[in-house]
């Protein structure tokens, strides 16, 4: 296990410099006597990150301005293959604008495959991943504030859900896009120091057999990270979408279904309905 702490380091940081100068932020808005209504808001059962310096005032301005009411589209996955349940969830994203025109991230767990979209709801790109060893959609409570070695292997896994994904660093000073900080899972670059893991060729296998080796983190190739993910969440936020692997889809989530007939995704054919 101790190989892990070095390749995959899912502990979280609490020096993310994003998270406390957002606290001192705040703090100065309180002493100048001003409320700052909703300054941690709920996504369904995950808390979301409070909002980092750059991006509280803008937000705390364009609060008070009507935003103009999102537009329905039909989501573009390109020429890129996905599963139907990747594409029923992201088109509910593109109808219903729940990812409050930022970039948004859509993994699906049952074929490690992640998708990065753009705030239009175009494919940025896509890539294999590596997953949390275990399937599973829950984390244990407190999973983050355990040392590694502590974290028993049917304990790795990678949370289904909707999340907040935030820029920040992991324990080694690493740049990393944290999906759920409290139980320390990032996208992050795979590292391959640990041979016998062989998380490059995983990776680049075929299969999606050996996709499973993380404590619950996903690994992407440095070239993805780089050139997709990192722009997409470069001092900014995102949303990022997991799909079950045990549960179904409509139990995570309940509103997919509520995308109108005209803009539901064919099962039979994996494109927009047209019925």
């Amino acid at each position: 296990m101790s190989t892990e702490t070095q390749t995959d380091s899912n502990e979280p940081t609490r020096n993310n410099g994003f998270r406390s100068t957002a606290v001192a932020v705040v703090a100065g808005v309180v002493i100048g006597g001003v409320v700052l209504a909703a300054a941690l808001a709920f996504t369904g059962k995950r808390l979301m990150p409070t909002d980092p310096p750059a991006v509280a005032s803008a937000a705390f301005k364009a609060s008070t301005v009507q935003a103009p009411a999102w537009e329905p589209v039909k989501v573009d996955f390109g020429n890129e293959e996905a599963s139907i349940d990747a594409r029923r969830l992201a088109q509910w994203v593109a109808y219903s604008g729940d990812h409050q025109r930022l970039h948004f991230v859509i993994l699906d767990k049952k074929n490690a495959k992640v998708f990065v979209f753009g705030p239009d709801a175009k494919l940025v790109g896509a890539s294999p991943v590596l997953l949390g060893y275990a399937p599973g959609d829950d984390s244990v409570d407190g999973i983050g504030q355990r040392a590694i070695e502590q974290v028993k292997p049917h304990e790795r896994t990678t949370p289904a859900g909707r999340f907040v994904g935030e820029p920040g660093r992991n324990t080694l000073g690493e740049d990393v896009v944290w999906v759920d900080y409290d139980a320390a899972v990032s996208m992050h670059r795979v590292r391959a120091t640990n041979p016998a893991e062989k998380r490059l060729e995983r990776l680049a296998s075929p299969t999606i057999e050996d996709n499973r080796i993380s404590f619950g983190c996903i690994n992407m190739p440095v070239a993805f990270y780089e050139g997709v993910l990192k722009p997409a969440f470069d001092k900014r936020y995102g949303i990022v979408y997991v799909l079950p692997e045990v549960k179904t889809l409509d139990e995570v989530f309940a509103q997919v279904d509520s995308v109108p007939r005209s803009m539901r995704v064919a099962a039979s054919s994996g494109t927009a309905s047209t019925l």
